[in-house]
């Protein structure tokens, strides 16, 4: 497979990832056939890239089917997930979190990154999709932090709960395009606190859980909030989700501003290693997520554009590239691969 921006589709291409709504349901299924009202549908969708069949690149397999379906069926409990947490109701709350714990189980027998985080997002699902993918990063992270699997379970949930408490905040705010004024970023910070007051009223909820839910925004430099705690004093489960959380929110275009790029969005995370973030993570996180996702098509230095197939473990900027056009002509030419560990002078300028 390989992954285009929608305004390089043409008609005719087959897609190769299904496409879900906020809600679990299949917008547009793997294999159909695009045609130009497909496409102005998912444009009008807010969907700015997807995945096509190509021979060309079928050793390139983005997501199994069986972590696709567990996503859907995650995606389909969301609501029923905040509705239940929201009522008290503990046994409920139980019972619809099966499906996360069901996909944290997955993650841990399969561990394959590469074929987990990158997601066809839209700007309806963003609430959802933003908690599961968050979820997903974390439990990924908390694999290479070396944590068993009730202690996986506990963050997976915290993840996938973090934002609980902004559907306390007045719709107004957040869904605000521009910048908040004092009083609105104040009400935006109390998140965390609704949060934990909605969580701690569910008996069974348990404090690791809830202590995400509470400390996701805290910084080892003690100017986060709500509490302004440094380094030790914050769960070392938050620590994962801050980092999870502010990946992935600025890899996705928001009504106020656009996504970051994929090397930005990294460098963020790298330059906030001891003062926003915990240098351990930011450590896991550099040696288990790549920047660019299987599939995408880059332009290089050197002027030659192709498509990432494989990544280089720990070298999150230097995957290898199949070239299989000219970049001037675009017309085909004999496909040849770069491996960019292997040639220190070349470097991905942009996603095509």
């Amino acid at each position: 497979m390989r992954l285009e921006f929608i305004n390089r589709v043409k008609e005719n291409d087959i897609l190769g990832k299904s496409i879900l709504t906020n809600d679990g349901k299949i917008l547009l299924r793997a294999g159909v056939k695009i045609t130009n009202s497909y496409i102005r549908r998912l444009k009008n969708q807010g969907v700015f890239y997807i995945y096509l069949e190509d021979e060309r690149f079928d050793d390139v397999e983005v997501e199994d089917e069986q972590l696709t379906h567990l996503k859907q069926e995650t995606m389909k409990s969301m609501s029923k997930i905040v509705n239940n947490v929201h009522d008290f109701n503990g046994k409920a709350v139980k019972e619809s979190l099966d499906n996360v714990e069901d996909l944290i189980e997955y993650i841990i027998e399969v561990g394959d990154v590469n074929k987990s985080l990158y997601d066809i997002k839209t700007y309806d699902n963003y609430t959802y999709v933003h908690s599961l993918d968050t979820c997903i990063m974390s439990t990924f992270l908390g694999i290479s932090s070396g944590y068993g699997d009730q202690e996986l379970k506990n963050l997976g949930i915290g993840a996938i709960l973090h934002d609980v408490g902004k559907t306390k905040v007045p719709h107004r705010i957040i869904s605000k395009q521009g910048k908040l004024t004092d009083d609105e970023f104040m009400e935006i910070k109390k998140h965390t606190l609704y949060g934990s007051e909605i969580l701690r009223k569910n008996y069974r909820i348990p404090d690791p859980v809830i202590k995400i839910v509470e400390q996701h925004h805290e910084r080892i430099d003690g100017k986060g909030y709500p509490f302004g705690l440094t380094a030790n004093q914050i769960s070392k489960f938050a620590k994962i989700v801050c980092v999870s959380d502010v990946y992935d929110a600025v890899s996705n275009d928001r009504c106020y501003r656009r996504k970051f790029s994929p090397n930005d969005a990294y460098e963020l995370i790298l330059a906030g290693s001891g003062s926003i973030f915990d240098e351990h993570v930011v450590d896991n996180f550099k040696n288990t997520f790549a920047i660019y996702p299987l599939g995408a098509c880059v332009r290089l230095s050197n002027g030659e554009e192709g498509y990432v197939v494989r990544q280089n473990k720990g070298f999150s900027d230097r995957p290898i590239i199949r070239v299989i056009y000219d970049s001037i002509t675009k017309k085909p030419r004999n496909i040849f691969e770069i491996n960019l560990l292997q040639y220190s002078n070349i470097v991905i300028e942009k996603l095509v």
